[in-house]
């Protein structure tokens, strides 16, 4: 394939064509500039993919909220979708009905995106791994190995940086045939009735989700259940590796208290049981489409460490579940990231190797959006030297610029600031002045205040990226 490669330019290489690696060869691909991809699948796989195509959706198939007016996530999307991201039209493609949230059909997404690179005149396609540094010749590299950088690049990019390695677990929840699930005690809705964008196109009616309910006695029989249950047992250079707290393990939100699954993922309100409507559930376990063929569902929420007998045993107590066939159950892994705020420059590049550059999970970014996003901006900053020129991180007041912020150590203050992954949220965008008043003058206070103030970030953001964009 290399007799596709154009001479013009010096290449970028790209090392990992996962969400982040994907995202920055299209960047850097559709500015004109070379890029050869480096992926080590299916010659060399991790402990969690299951194939070799790019961009492989691992943990869950749902981008989350795809509200662009209330939600830093849904923002996010937007603002990658007016940069002319691949992900995003990937995503948009080969969407499912999932309420208000965008999720896709993983096999379909990312057969898109694998596409749609190989095809790409300017895109060369190179397997195998990655042993070490890039050699200095390459000259303009990104790195997007994600949280799963195999031991020796990892221990490579330690050694040089001078710092310890960061890390985190992670969690993988299960998936279920939606054939083996008992719609005598199931029903299909989604919470408070809401229908996402996207549900005229996909010929939905809002009805997204499966719902499983369960009365006091088996929740609290549950819940026992979890924290009794038979767990993955981490290794001694594993046990003080703290999880990432917006992808806890089912099992240890039980035993952080009896009610905080219940108003967790297993949360009863905005739901109404039709087989029992004049009964009210004290808890209802919810399952999110997975494919397009609509065959297969996961469980919202429910990553686990527990091992596997112990999974199909206490999931087939939750009403509706009793018969259940898993199309893959859940598990955990060690995600590694850098620290970027010490490591890198407002470039994206490691200040004592500046022809590297680092993109996605492995920068301490949480999510498949914000990887692909740090990919996107990656991508355009690499392509730019590529040609002579710089360009500067998004403006602060955007989620993309937000990001960039949050690695790049820009808020963080005190020498005791401990640099941590994070999803995009709206505590991340610089405050508004704000007049908190109803359009009858009237001052607006609790959900009606937060509500206003997230609807106003979110218009800045999206008027404040188009020059960028």
């Amino acid at each position: 394939m290399a007799d596709k490669i154009k001479l013009e330019h010096n290449p970028v290489h790209i090392i990992g064509a996962g969400l982040a690696g994907s995202e920055a060869a299209w960047q850097v691909a559709q500015a004109g500039v070379p890029v050869i991809l480096h992926e080590m699948r299916p010659e060399v796989q991790t402990a969690v993919h299951q194939g070799g195509g790019f961009a492989e959706l691992v943990c869950s198939n749902s981008f989350r909220s795809d509200d662009k007016k209330n939600n830093a996530v849904g923002v996010l999307h937007e603002e990658m979708r007016l940069c002319g991201s691949l992900i995003m039209a990937c995503a948009d493609a080969h969407k499912l009905p999932a309420g208000g949230a965008l999720a896709v059909d993983r096999e379909l997404f990312s057969d898109a995106v694998s596409k749609a690179l190989r095809e790409h005149h300017n895109v060369t396609v190179e397997y195998g791994e990655i042993k070490g540094l890039p050699p200095k010749e390459w000259g303009n590299v990104i790195i997007a190995t994600g949280p799963l950088t195999t031991p020796a690049l990892a221990e490579a990019i330690l050694k040089a940086s001078g710092e310890d390695a960061l890390s985190f677990f992670d969690a993988i929840a299960p998936i279920i045939y939606k054939d083996s699930i008992d719609f005598d005690i199931a029903w299909m809705q989604s919470r408070y009735d809401k229908k996402g964008p996207f549900a005229e196109e996909l010929g939905g009616d809002g009805a997204d989700y499966i719902n499983c309910p369960l009365n006091k006695d088996q929740y609290e029989t549950f819940i026992q259940a979890l924290i009794d249950s038979d767990q993955t047992e981490f290794k001694d250079w594993e046990k003080n590796t703290p999880y990432f707290e917006s992808c806890l393990p089912i099992e240890v939100m039980a035993a952080r208290g009896p009610e905080t699954l219940r108003w967790g993922p297993m949360k009863p309100v905005g739901l109404t049981n039709p087989n029992s409507p004049d009964i009210k559930s004290h808890a209802i376990v919810q399952l999110r489409q997975d494919n397009a063929l609509g065959t297969i569902y996961n469980m919202v929420g429910f990553q686990t460490k527990m091992k596997y007998a112990a999974q199909a045993e206490i999931f087939k107590t939750i009403p509706g579940l009793e018969k259940a066939v898993f199309a893959r159950l859940g598990g955990i892994h060690r995600n590694t990231f850098i620290n970027s705020p010490k490591l890198l420059n407002n470039q994206l590049q490691m200040n004592v190797r500046p022809q590297l550059r680092f993109a996605g999970q492995i920068m301490g970014v949480e999510g498949y959006v914000e990887s692909a996003a740090l990919g996107l901006i990656a991508g355009r900053m690499a392509a730019a030297q590529a040609l002579g020129n710089v360009v500067s991180a998004p403006p602060l007041t955007t989620a993309l610029g937000a990001l960039v912020e949050h690695v790049t150590g820009g808020y963080m203050t005190g020498p005791k600031a401990k640099f941590q992954p994070m999803n995009i949220n709206f505590g991340l965008f610089p405050p508004i002045d704000l007049v908190y008043k109803d359009e009858d003058g009237q001052r607006l206070r609790g959900k009606f205040k937060t509500r206003f103030r997230k609807s106003k970030l979110a218009a800045r953001a999206l008027k404040d990226i188009l020059a960028w964009a």
